[in-house]
């Protein structure tokens, strides 16, 4: 199908254009979107950020940014308005701490959070029952979703599932983000994770959360911290119950439950990745039979733009509907019912 190839617009065939053009140069996408904030059994909350048609059996889609971004991220905002084009609701959802306001506990999030994902999907399936829940992950977002439908297997809660751009092996990923021209990117990776933490550490101050304050000054100095291995091992893995930097890593990394899905599942996937070696991607044996790797041979991280420089294209904002829309055609028009042992 010709909707599967991916050609690069003239001028941006180099991936880091292409990782960078969203970020840098794609124009605001505006859309209205409705809040809600989804309060966690630990006393947390994720602010969830809905667009779209509010009937009852619209199929509804999951929305997962990546590492420091959040709703309002290009890639995020553009799918849903894609979506919404399409008669179908969505609602992103961002991560502890990512909506604009610090979260309420010392912990945070990270690429191996599938538990916050699943209490997601709950509610979900409680606020829409009849409506066919879809997931897309995006990076971090991506991880963290396959990691979910491996855990769970035919329990998933999801129709289908769209993962981007994922760091499957998260050891390998933090060397490859450390060569290179990628340095670029691991700068400013550490100065966006080092201020949400110097950020929470003001607020906490504020409020007067003196175990809070006191959990993220135990961690020490985040000063002289250079790459992924520094921050995951000294501050990810202490404040998520990882022994350190290669325990998180090996526990979080989704490479590791592939096997398990049993959701119908798209990967999609650039050779010329700059956060991840072509090493690193599974082996067709390592893939479910409800697995599908789309791998191009370019596109940079959550790239993939196409069409020319004057009128850019988004090619995953076609593909991902247009995915989604044919597991819906063959027949997925509402949920399974849930199991009668589960809550």
């Amino acid at each position: 199908m010709s909707s599967q190839r991916f050609t690069p617009a003239f001028g941006l065939a180099n991936p880091h254009l292409q990782t960078l053009w969203g970020p840098l140069w794609r124009k605001t996408v505006h859309i209205e979107r409705e809040r809600e904030r989804l309060w966690l059994e630990d006393g947390d909350f994720l602010d969830l950020d809905w667009h779209g048609p509010h009937s009852a059996d619209a199929p509804l889609v999951l929305v997962l940014h990546g590492l420091t971004g959040s709703s309002n991220s290009p890639y995020v905002a553009g799918l849903q308005r894609a979506l919404d084009a399409k008669g179908w609701a969505s609602v992103a959802l961002n991560w502890r701490g990512c909506s604009g306001e610090p979260n309420l506990l010392p912990r945070s999030y990270h690429s191996g959070v599938s538990e916050d994902l699943a209490a997601a999907i709950a509610h979900l399936r409680a606020r829409r029952p009849l409506a066919p829940l879809f997931a897309v992950g995006y990076s971090l977002g991506g991880n963290v979703l396959l990691k979910h439908l491996g855990e769970t297997g035919s329990d998933s809660q999801l129709q289908g599932a769209v993962a981007v751009s994922v760091p499957f092996r998260l050891d390998q990923c933090a060397d490859r983000i450390g060569q290179g021209f990628s340095r670029f990117y691991q700068a400013h990776f550490m100065r966006e994770m080092l201020a949400y933490v110097r950020n929470k550490q003001r607020q906490f101050q504020h409020d007067g959360r003196h175990d809070g304050l006191a959990a993220l000054a135990a961690l020490g100095s985040l000063d002289n911290m250079r790459t992924f291995w520094d921050f995951d091992g000294r501050v990810t893995a202490p404040l998520h119950g990882y022994s350190d930097a290669a325990d998180y890593y090996r526990r979080a990394s989704s490479r590791y439950f592939i096997t398990g899905i049993r959701t119908p599942t798209l990967l999609i996937q650039a050779a010329d990745d700059p956060f991840v070696f072509p090493h690193s991607l599974p082996e067709p044996a390592e893939l479910s039979g409800s697995t599908q790797l789309e791998l191009h041979a370019q596109g940079g991280h959550v790239g993939f733009v196409d069409g020319t420089l004057r009128r850019p294209g988004y090619y995953l904002e076609r593909r991902v509907p247009e995915w989604l829309a044919s597991l819906a055609s063959h027949g997925i028009t509402r949920p399974s019912p849930r199991p009668a042992a589960d809550h």
